[in-house]
């Protein structure tokens, strides 16, 4: 069972550009940042340099990108570059600007990704804290026909499908398998915008910093050849025949597929305001800001819900450790070996699992007519799993002992009952120092946490 720990940047870097809707000349930089910080993006030009958490619930704007506020702080356009730091694997970071959005530069993630691999990453010691999908979840919007739906996965993986309302771009997918690929496959995806969406816009004096060195512009639907050129002029091009459709540009498209490309670029942007890395399946039908935005908060109140995550076990899978070998290692024998098998072990954690049955020697007077499994012995068989542990890295180690020194930190949260599976996990809390390890341990009862304790415990060679 290898645990992944959380990765920071290795130093800091800048980007500099102007800004797509406010037209001003910008500087994002991206700093390391302590382990559990999580993403954090702090105006540096307003007084008092206030910082504003990357979370779904802090985005304030949908309408032209994602836009985080926090009291009267605002910055806009951060998709691009969280996508980045979410699909290279990045956890903690600190990120300055010095106005209200960040630079649209290229108008893809591509430029802050090159400058994540120039830096590199610096693994930190705390654990990575994925959150699995157990269960399909899923969130629609009627009126547009938007919707996206998360299905387990062993990995993060998105399928976009977009619907565009237009005769000249066909309906289009794209699929991210594996997020390794982002860099080559979704990370370049360039920014796009219709000529029927610019003209609102340019009346309200936004997209300032809009040009064709920024964004794919489409015109699939005709207008006045006075309004066309009135557009050619913002964007520095020769004026443009209004009878002829198509892309207007300076590169020619990367994939045919580039618009959702970018539409799942933005996906994995929005995802990242979830605040922890995903292992699930997304599959997004005509995504956007808005709906990506409830779908991470709606993740968010899931994670809240099951703050402690149960270890995925699989019956049918052979054991690290069966019945014989954990007599081998541990002294304990009926009625008080509580561990019945090892399902998965690391350098610091594994994860044991116990079958309560009713022929249990404690239910005969814990209780006759309400049997429940006393709460000291979940403690017990939670150090069990935490010896196997320990021993499993001494020379001969049935020659061993493990014994309590302190038990802090106990919760019990619901009853443990006959015909439960019990599953411990537990993880060393730092390194065994002269034969004394502090664990932190929970017992799960299918997804829900029935109990958990810290504890400190000293392996002793026996006489």
């Amino acid at each position: 069972m290898e645990t992944k720990k959380q990765l920071t940047l290795k130093g800091s870097f800048s980007l500099f550009g102007k800004g797509l809707h406010t037209g001003l000349n910008l500087t994002v930089t991206f700093n390391p940042a302590p382990e559990n910080t999580g993403y954090k993006i702090q105006r540096i030009d307003l007084e008092n340099q206030p910082i504003i958490d990357a979370i779904a619930e802090k985005v304030v704007e949908t309408t032209r990108g994602t836009v985080l506020g926090q009291g009267e702080a605002k910055v806009s356009t951060i998709e691009h570059g969280m996508a980045a730091l979410y699909a290279m694997g990045i956890d903690n970071c600190l990120i300055q600007v010095n106005g209200p959005e960040f630079p649209i530069l290229d108008g893809s993630a591509d430029m802050y990704v090159q400058k994540i691999n120039e830096v590199g990453v610096q693994e930190q010691n705390a654990p990575k804290d994925y959150y699995i999908i157990r269960h399909k979840i899923e969130v629609k919007d009627e009126e547009t026909g938007s919707c996206i739906t998360i299905l387990p996965d062993e990995d993060f993986s998105i399928t976009a499908m977009c619907s565009f309302n237009s005769k000249f771009i066909n309906s289009q997918f794209a699929t991210l398998d594996n997020i390794e690929l982002f860099e080559k496959e979704i990370a370049p995806a360039r920014t796009f915008v219709f000529v029927r969406d610019i003209m609102p816009l340019l009346d309200a004096n936004l997209i300032k910093g809009g040009d064709l060195d920024n964004s794919i512009v489409i015109y699939e639907r005709k207008v006045e050849q006075e309004k066309l050129d009135q557009l050619a002029d913002l964007l520095k091009v020769s004026h443009i025949d209004a009878d002829k459709i198509g892309y207007i540009q300076h590169k020619p498209l990367m994939w045919e597929n580039e618009c959702t490309r970018h539409k799942l670029l933005d996906i994995v942007g929005d995802m990242a305001l979830i605040g922890k890395p995903i292992k699930g399946r997304i599959v997004a039908t005509r995504p956007g800001h808005t709906i990506n935005n409830k779908f991470a908060r709606l993740i968010r109140k899931e994670i809240r819900k099951h703050e402690i995550q149960a270890p995925i076990y699989d019956p049918n899978e052979e054991p690290i450790m069966d019945n014989k070998r954990i007599r081998e290692l541990l002294p304990h024998r009926y009625p008080m070996q509580l561990v019945d098998k090892v399902v998965a072990m690391g350098p610091t954690s594994i994860v044991g699992v116990k079958n309560v049955t009713s022929n249990e020697p404690f239910f005969v007077g814990h209780f006759p007519q309400e049997p429940v499994m006393p709460g000291v012995l979940q403690i017990e068989a939670m150090a069990q799993c935490g010896g196997l542990l320990v021993l499993s890295t001494v020379e001969e180690p049935e020659r061993w002992s493990t014994y309590f020194m302190k038990i802090d930190d106990v919760k019990f949260r619901q009853k443990v009952v006959p015909g439960d599976t019990l599953l411990f996990r537990v993880e060393l809390l730092g390194p065994v120092r002269h034969g004394v390890s502090s664990m932190k341990g929970y017992v799960f009862v299918g997804d829900h946490v029935v109990s958990e304790a810290t504890f400190t415990a000293q392996i002793v060679k026996n006489k």
